[in-house]
């Protein structure tokens, strides 16, 4: 079984994320979402709540005979990889800094497993500028981030700052 990772905090999840696991579907014959559980960074959203999400939006992928599943996770991606026994770990870039940052990641998962490969998809070109982090930033100040990420993230994003505010 050809069986990959695509890991991040996906805080929130955005249709950068969304393309990159599309165009990845006919290289696997199983993804598996894995949610960060950084205690670094300061989420939005709990681990919970990403992985709820993020399963509510994987049946409108149609999997093109690929399974998709979602679970979090803590630690070294490459002993998460290991653990679920994928041959490949699958990162999307935006721009030459995330390839930078993303090769330096990609050559220590492959000091740590060897067997384990990264498989770099560049992202599309209506997604090359976005991030989480921006979507976050965009949102909280009363920006439109319609098309770039998915409504129903949209609409859990205007509870999560509405129950904030009340």
């Amino acid at each position: 079984m050809r069986r990959a990772i695509f890991p991040g905090s996906f805080d929130p999840l955005t249709n950068g994320h969304l393309d990159v696991i599309q165009r990845s579907l006919p290289l696997f014959d199983e993804i598996i979402i894995a949610v960060l559980n950084n205690p670094d960074k300061a989420p939005m959203f709990t681990v919970e709540e990403r992985v709820e999400m993020i399963d509510e939006i994987l049946p409108s992928l149609g999997g093109n005979g690929c399974h998709l599943r979602v679970e979090s996770f803590s630690g070294l991606t490459a002993d998460f990889a290991r653990r679920c026994e994928a041959k490949a770990i699958i990162r999307g870039i935006r721009a030459v800094a995330d390839y930078e940052y993303e090769l330096r990641m990609a050559l220590m998962n492959r000091r740590l497993e060897p067997s384990i490969e990264t498989v770099f998809l560049m992202a599309g070109e209506e997604f090359s500028y976005v991030s989480s982090t921006l979507m976050k930033q965009v949102f909280l100040l009363g920006g439109r981030v319609a098309g770039l990420i998915p409504e129903s993230v949209e609409s859990r994003m205007r509870e999560k700052i509405s129950s904030a505010s009340s």
